[in-house]
């Protein structure tokens, strides 16, 4: 088989193939019998049917037809493959010659893909990136200490105008003209929360029990979203939180600590230990900002076309513009930060490992609550374990690349990492198996060519729904047409490198919900911790 490239754009190009007579003749055999067992002949049991007879009464152009569909995806995957070429989307193909008759001729076609661009990274070393500092304050224990307060306070009936923080019951209505449009009553809201109508806050804001009043509001969903309403809303009741003492009772009460000073202390660990989740997250995503500011990625268009349809196909909205044109610019920064750290991972040899893959399968199956059993499963039904194989040797990349670039504090302080993205004695001393670094690099070789963009929004369902852009490669096409290679990939573990950044990613997040994570060992009362009513 021969084959040539040539560069059609920065991310298209075609891709021409011949195959001799002998490299096409398995997949000619294997039609005359699949034909033979398939017509009746006189004379002739099925599937004993010889070739010369079906030459005679099928004709060899449907010989060669069904030879030609059968083997095209593997020929294409072949020659991409020496081609050393990556793609990231369904290629179209063209055949341009047949044999003519058997025993003689040659199959050739063409086939134009997008792929991922050749970019140049910066040197790592060169990168600066600084995060804040790790040090505690005495604000900080206090909002910590706040926010536990909050779990075990009360709510309690005030006879005052309200105020931001205060809890009212409500009754809206919206009206449109003369039609009212929708209308809740009855529902708690806490002024300041900002999570309902826009206006609603400062409509809320001094108003007593029994009072109404009236504001004009965008609607945010129902027939009339984007519409304008006038909102007439009635507080029922007004309720301040009454938070308890902050004293050794308290402690008792809300952890296992006997005196406020432990349970202070303890807190005063909590709010460290997140600064320092903080300054790997801090640190990953300026890498990224960075990199991606350093280089310029051109972006596959029909690969982002394609994942933009298949999202707003999966909404039912393929004819709201407005929508389209927001995927549009989601898809194609994820295509860019993919492009970017495929590129990356390739350059630093970075390895996923069986119980990497594993491991990060089993925290993804948390975030849908589903049995891990039953994730992977539907991960694997879909075809999705070599995009999940891409996934964490993207998020692997950027830990990776961390261990070559100095990390310094607001006060210039270097900042030790390694707790977060590993070290390369680590990565050595959890190397997999010559078994396991097959298995994974077979799965991380059609990573690429399995997703083209991820989805601008997460799916409320398994993933499996939210299958990427391409076609698997392992779908055989009809002859005008050859599916997307496994592209070629060197990938296989080093440690859990990237799972730890991304528990410091959640950690990050659970600082910003302080109320919902009481000091380490303050589970023990957290379920009789709900807010009671005075």
């Amino acid at each position: 088989m021969k084959s040539a490239v040539e560069t059609l754009e920065p991310t298209k190009v075609k891709l021409t193939v011949e195959v001799d007579y002998d490299e096409l003749k398995p997949s000619i055999d294997h039609a005359y019998k699949h034909i033979a067992e398939q017509v009746t002949i006189p004379g002739f049991r099925k599937g004993k049917v010889p070739p010369r007879i079906i030459d005679q009464r099928v004709g060899w152009g449907a010989v060669v037809e069904h030879a030609v569909n059968d083997a095209l995806s593997g020929f294409y995957g072949q020659a991409a493959s020496e081609q050393k070429l990556r793609p990231l989307g369904q290629p179209s193909v063209e055949v341009t010659e047949i044999p003519a008759q058997a025993g003689e001729g040659q199959l050739k076609f063409e086939a134009e893909v997008e792929v991922r661009p050749e970019i140049e990274l910066p040197a790592l070393d060169a990168l600066e990136i600084t995060v804040d500092s790790t040090e505690v304050t005495e604000e900080d224990v206090t909002e910590r200490l706040d926010a536990l307060r909050e779990r075990f306070g009360t709510l309690v009936g005030v006879d005052r105008p309200a105020a931001e923080g205060d809890y009212v019951v409500i009754d809206l209505k919206a009206v449109i003209g003369d039609e009212e449009v929708d209308s809740v009553s009855g529902i708690s809201y806490q002024i300041g929360s900002g999570n309902m109508l826009e206006g609603l806050d400062e409509a809320l804001t001094g108003l007593s029990a029994g009072e109404t009043t009236t504001f004009k509001a965008t609607l945010a969903g129902g027939e009339h979203e984007g519409e304008e309403a006038d909102v007439t809303v009635t507080a029922s009741t007004v309720k301040q939180r009454d938070l308890p003492e902050a004293d050794d009772e308290f402690a008792q009460l809300a952890s296992e600590f006997d005196t406020l000073e432990e349970l202070t202390a303890d807190l005063r660990e909590q709010v460290a230990s997140i600064k320092k989740s903080n300054q790997a997250v801090t640190a990953r995503d300026q890498l990224l900002e960075k990199l991606l500011e350093a280089v310029e990625i051109p972006v596959p268009q029909g690969a982002v076309e394609a994942e933009v349809h298949r999202h707003l196909e999966s909404e039912n909205r393929l004819e709201d513009d407005a929508h389209r044109a927001e995927v549009t610019v989601d898809a194609t920064e994820a295509l860019k930060n993919q492009i970017l750290l495929d590129t990356l991972a390739e350059k630093l040899e970075v390895k996923v490992g069986q119980n990497e893959l594993v491991e990060y399968l089993v925290q993804a199956s948390r975030q849908y609550g589903m049995d891990p059993q039953q994730f992977i499963s539907t991960l694997d039904q879909g075809g999705q374990i070599p995009a999940m194989v891409g996934e964490v040797a993207r998020s692997k990349a950027l830990a990776v690349a961390l261990r070559s670039i100095e990390v310094k504090d607001a006060d210039g302080n270097v900042v030790d990492l390694a707790e977060f993205i590993g070290s390369e004695e680590e990565d050595a001393a959890e190397a997999p198996t010559a078994e396991e670094s097959a298995e994974s690099a077979e799965s991380a070789e059609s990573a690429e060519s399995a997703e083209s963009a991820e989805s601008a929004d997460s799916p409320e369902e398994a993933p499996a729904a939210e299958a990427p852009a391409e076609e698997k490669a392992e779908e055989k096409p009809a002859a005008k047409k050859a599916p997307a290679k496994k592209a070629p990939a060197k990938k296989a573990p080093a440690k859990k490198a990237a799972a730890k950044a991304d528990d410091a990613a959640d950690e990050k997040a659970a600082e910003d919900e302080p109320a919902k994570k009481p000091a380490r060992k303050t589970a023990k009362k957290a379920d009789a911790a709900e807010t009671t009513e005075a």
